[in-house]
């Protein structure tokens, strides 16, 4: 019995290597995962803008189909989604194959300073083309 009070008892704890290499692996995976993140967070911004932009650009094409402000070669404007503002701009163009035009609005956004843009386009018949045809009719 005396045999066991006489020696000393471990205690369990980590020694300076292992709390030193634990900091070595935090100081290399801290930075690469917050990284990761921030690319994460913009590149879902940027999805989040670009359909909104998207959808500012459908909405200003079929606004100047209907209300036929086609008669200018371009156009521009900015439109609001929210709070976000989004420069568009708009030209038409002879269609090379056929008596149509080429409508085409692009739409302007940043994202974290990053300058990105979409367009969307649609066929139209050719104003002068329809004019000529709707005279010789009458």
């Amino acid at each position: 019995m005396a045999d066991r009070t006489s020696r000393p008892r471990r205690r369990a704890a980590f020694t300076l290597v292992e709390v030193l290499a634990s900091l070595l692996m935090m100081a290399i995976i801290i930075p690469v995962a917050i990284e990761g993140m921030s690319v994460a967070s913009r590149v879902g911004m940027l999805g989040q803008r670009k359909a909104a932009a998207m959808r500012v650009g459908e909405r200003v094409l079929n606004e100047l189909l209907v209300e036929t402000q086609i008669q200018q070669a371009s156009s521009s404007g900015t439109a609001y989604e929210g709070e976000a503002a989004y420069p568009w701009a708009m030209r038409v163009e002879n269609w090379p194959e056929d008596s149509m035009q080429q409508m085409t609005v692009t739409v302007s956004f940043s994202v974290q300073g990053g300058a990105y843009e979409v367009s969307v386009a649609t066929l139209m018949p050719n104003t002068s083309t329809a004019d000529t045809a709707l005279g010789t009719q009458q």
